[in-house]
């Protein structure tokens, strides 16, 4: 069959390193995951007891394309709780998780051919999907004095879209007000629409994420429940859009997946209402990252810029590996512990890099580092 040269995307490395842990696993080995950046709890209880009573009652059919009303509103109502703003729902779209997010926001916002700027390192299937729409993606190298996210100057002319995210992935770092409305300034400086990735927002330690909707409105802003809520599988996420743009959005959402999963939507909606669980996770996740924060020097891995936000840590290893793929195989096969390489998040240098999540609970975070101490003194 012919095959177009838009499909020529890389592999989602972590989903190659998942498989190999998952091998391992049905091997009889007990591995320790802190490759994949999912949480380790299931859908909060009061999402599941919502989809519960919906199917006893509904058919859940298709959705308007632009998601279930009462969701919207819900959305809506959470800016109002988490920043102070007054949303009008209408410019919330509820989407096949934040996926379907990008590629609706990609397809709106740019024409093939145009470059689109991402900061290095960065979740690697912004470039993906750029490549995928014909698009050319445009990497930003950025500092470790500037905590791993792009700063004005890393912007150049010529760009037709700027996408920032905060907390980032993978690095956990956020971006200050001053920051972010610095960027948005050079987006706009430059005519690049902005796009906001704030999949993370929720999950933060060190003061609180900023959305680009408390600095702008002609922004693009991008949300999921999959890391907050903790519903990764159920693929349901939202965006909002400047309200004169919602119908051509709409029209490209009525095409490409007629709505999101309807019983998706049903539990996302219940699961907005269960915060007490939710921040009973986030305790997890800010006990994981102390004892991460502590564990990894102890483990000789000592170059990272500690986290904000995320579950993530971000580590140069490049003293130890000039091959970060080997590397976590190496540690996979000897430590029994699955790792990221960094050549996901940076092809020019991520050779040298290694990402952890620490999303699970805490006592396989505990065991982890204890595998990766014993192996490195050894090693």
């Amino acid at each position: 069959m012919r095959a177009s040269r838009r499909s020529d995307v890389d592999p989602f490395i972590v989903m190659d390193v998942m498989e190999a842990a998952r091998r391992a696993e049905a091997a009889g080995r007990h591995i320790i995951h802190m490759e994949v950046g999912q949480p380790g709890t299931p859908a909060p209880v009061g999402a599941r007891e919502a989809l519960a009573r919906e199917m006893a009652t509904d058919a859940l059919g298709y959705t308007v394309a632009l998601g279930v009303p009462a969701l919207r509103q819900r959305i809506a109502r959470l800016y109002r709780d988490w920043y102070g703003l007054d949303l009008n729902p209408d410019r919330v779209i509820v989407t096949p998780g934040s996926s379907g997010a990008f590629l609706l926001a990609f397809s709106a916002l740019f024409d093939a051919g145009e470059k689109v700027g991402l900061g290095e390192p960065g979740y690697p299937s912004y470039r993906q999907i750029l490549k995928a729409l014909s698009l050319e993606p445009v990497g930003l190298p950025t500092a470790l004095e500037n905590r791993l996210q792009p700063v004005p100057e890393d912007v150049p002319e010529g760009l037709s879209g700027l996408i920032v995210a905060s907390p980032a992935n993978p690095s956990g770092t956020m971006l200050s007000r001053e920051a972010l409305a610095a960027l948005i300034a050079r987006a706009e400086e430059i005519g690049a629409a902005f796009v906001s990735d704030e999949i993370y927002h929720g999950i933060q330690y060190e003061g609180r994420a900023i959305s680009a909707l408390e600095i702008s409105d002609e922004v693009c802003v991008i949300n999921s429940f999959s890391k907050y809520f903790s519903m990764t599988g159920w693929r349901v996420g939202w965006m909002v859009v400047p309200g004169s743009d919602v119908r051509r959005y709409e029209r490209l959402a009525q095409n490409m997946f007629i709505c999101a999963p309807h019983a998706s939507q049903v539990a996302a909606l219940g699961a907005m209402e269960c915060e007490a669980e939710l921040q009973a996770n986030m305790a997890v996740y800010a006990e994981n990252r102390r004892l991460m924060l502590e564990g990894l020097p102890e483990a000789g891995f000592t170059r990272i810029a500690p986290p904000d936000g995320a579950f993530y840590i971000y580590a140069d290893v490049s003293e130890f590996t000039s091959d970060s793929l080997a590397f976590s195989r190496e540690i996979l096969d000897r430590a029994g512990v699955a790792v990221t390489p960094g050549l996901d998040f940076d092809p020019r240098r991520g050779h040298g890099t290694l990402r952890f999540s620490y999303a699970r609970a805490t006592a396989d975070i505990a065991e982890g580092l204890v595998r990766l101490r014993d192996f490195m003194n050894v090693r």
